[in-house]
């Protein structure tokens, strides 16, 4: 019987990293960027720990959706090879339009 919730808590908690992923970088300058972290503790409270993964996991889906980059020390890094701490920045949307105008 608990596992239905947990399951549940599961596909909630996927929706809710992405969504506190992006209200995270919106209060931020453009440029800043968020650790995984910040999105695992605003889902998990005090068992933020427990959503490292999935928070992880949710910023490689918005990567592949075109709308944020992961970064390691300053560099764009694929989210499916990166070890160690990573970096969550807002992809930016006018690349190469500065050099056209």
């Amino acid at each position: 019987m608990p596992e239905e919730p947990s399951t549940a808590q599961s596909a909630a908690s996927d929706r809710d990293l992405e969504a506190a992923i992006l209200g995270l970088l919106a209060q931020r300058a453009a440029s800043s960027t968020i650790c995984p972290s910040e999105a695992a503790r605003v889902v998990g409270g005090e068992q933020w720990r427990e959503q490292m993964d999935a928070a992880r996991a949710a910023a490689a889906r918005l990567e592949a959706a075109g709308i944020v980059d992961v970064t390691q020390g300053g560099e764009v890094v694929d989210p499916a090879t990166a070890r160690g701490p990573i970096r969550i920045r807002r992809r930016p949307t006018d690349e190469g339009s500065a050099a056209d105008a």
